[in-house]
This record gives structure tokens, C-alpha cells and sequence, in this order.
């Protein structure tokens, strides 16, 4: 049976929303709030891979186990990475780590679950999942990110061939199409321990560059990303998803109790 980690990359220095990590939500911080939505669920360890130490003073309030990383470390995926090699440097203790965002208050951690699995199924690097999209306007908004996979619209995973801000796959002949499904990415990552430590020590690519979307560097360097399409992701269908925006924020407290 595999040995899972789950780790949650945070850090206070956010642009939109200051100091976000130790928002109140209705008498917990944002980060316990997410912390004990994950421990309910999670196999293995959960580990809070912190950016500041008034993360790690915070975890401690509510007893959880926290790493300090380099704050200045440019991504969420580099934080983990960090905070696993302190943890298990020699890469003997773990082989399957869960990023699982420190904003995501109101994201099912269950939705990893079968993410996981299909790490041990299939050997893949990195398993992710997605959505059907259900208009066109957010298919063609290049802040909705697509997955471009060889599967058919009744089929539910595949292999990610490439993660695109554009309008891909085109079809040039929908009338003998077999699929015509567009499918959104949801930043939702479960690695292989190895695949993790691999995937930070590479140059950014091209067109991890061009696109801006970390998640090509390793399909540029030859690793396998599969997908799991879902319907549902949230904890509570009328709340945001995460908090980003004083507006979510706000929107969060309506009903997150």
C-alpha cells in the first residue's frame, strides 16, 4: 500500500487578498479551516508546507504539523517539494504526495481519492482532474485552462497530451466528431514522490513560458499527466470554491459556519 503525504502550500504574501492565510472565518483561520476539511479525509500525513512564520505559530494553535519554506520560493509546487525534502530526504518515508492549495476552503478533498488510485494503477507521473466545460464563453476564456485529451465524451480519464489557454482541440467535422466536449483543468495535483522532485529540478520550458502553466514543464520533459473528469468539487455548491478576492471572502461567510 502506498505511502501518502499530503501537503498544503501556503503563504501570507498574496497581492489580492493581504495577510489571507489567517483570515477569520466565522471563529477558525482560513488555513485551519482548510487543515481540518483534509485531515477528516486524507490518508497518510497532512502537512502544512508554510511560507511565513506566522503560518507555522498559527499550526500550532491547532495542532497542526507545519514546515517553514523559503517564502521566496516562486511556486506552490516548489513549496512542497521543499517541505518534503526536509521531511523525507533520503525519499524513503513517502510515494505519493497530495498538493491540496491552502486557499481551497471549500474544495472536497475526496475529489484526490481516486486521484491517488490512478497514480497506483497506472504508474503515471502526475494524475489531475478536470470538468466538462458547459459554455461556450468559458471555452473560449483564456483564463479557463483546457485539457487536451484523446478520450471520447463518454469516457471519464485519460492521458493529458497538452493544457492549453486557447480553444483546443478544434473540430473540424463535428457532424462525425466522436467527442465534443471541451475540458476545463482544475488545479488539483497528486504526484508521485520521485515525479515531484523531478518536475522542480527542470528549467522552465517553452512552453511552460509561453503559456504560463507549470504543468508543461513536465509534459515537455516526457512525464505522464493522466486526468480524471468530475462533476462536482465543492464542499457546498453556492460557495466559492476558494478565496482569492475580499468578494469571495465576504461570499465565504455567508456559509461557511
Amino acid at each position: 500500500m502506498s505511502k501518502v503525504i499530503t501537503m498544503i502550500p501556503v503563504r501570507m504574501a498574496a497581492t489580492r487578498l493581504p495577510n489571507k492565510p489567517l483570515l477569520d472565518i466565522n471563529g477558525k483561520t482560513l488555513i485551519q479551516r482548510v487543515y481540518e476539511n483534509v485531515k477528516k479525509v486524507m490518508p497518510g500525513d497532512v502537512v502544512i508546507a508554510a511560507g511565513d512564520e506566522s503560518i507555522i505559530k498559527e499550526a500550532e494553535k491547532f495542532g497542526a504539523k507545519a514546515i517553514l519554506t523559503d517564502p521566496s520560493l516562486p511556486s506552490g509546487t516548489d513549496r512542497i517539494a521543499s517541505a518534503l525534502n526536509q521531511l523525507d530526504p533520503t525519499g524513503e518515508n513517502y510515494d505519493i504526495v497530495v498538493n491540496f492549495q491552502g486557499d481551497n476552503i471549500n474544495v472536497d478533498p475526496s475529489v484526490n481519492l481516486p486521484l491517488i488510485e490512478m497514480v497506483e494503477k497506472t504508474g503515471c507521473d502526475i494524475a489531475t482532474c478536470g470538468m466538462v466545460f458547459k459554455n461556450e464563453k468559458d471555452i473560449n476564456d483564456p483564463n479557463m485552462v483546457k485539457i487536451v485529451m484523446p478520450i471520447t465524451d463518454d469516457e471519464k480519464e485519460g492521458r493529458c497530451l497538452y493544457f492549453t489557454r486557447a480553444t483546443a482541440p478544434y473540430i473540424r467535422n463535428p457532424e462525425k466528431s466522436k467527442t465534443h466536449n471541451f475540458y476545463h483543468h482544475i488545479g488539483i495535483y497528486v504526484y508521485k514522490a520521485s515525479s515531484l522532485k523531478k518536475m522542480v529540478s527542470l528549467p522552465v520550458g517553452v512552453l511552460e513560458d509561453r503559456e504560463a502553466l507549470e504543468q508543461l514543464r513536465a509534459l515537455e520533459a516526457g512525464m505522464h499527466i493522466r486526468a480524471k473528469i468530475i462533476e462536482k468539487m465543492k464542499l457546498i455548491d453556492e460557495a466559492p470554491a476558494d478565496i482569492n478576492t475580499k468578494e469571495e471572502y465576504e461570499e465565504s461567510l455567508k456559509y461557511i459556519k
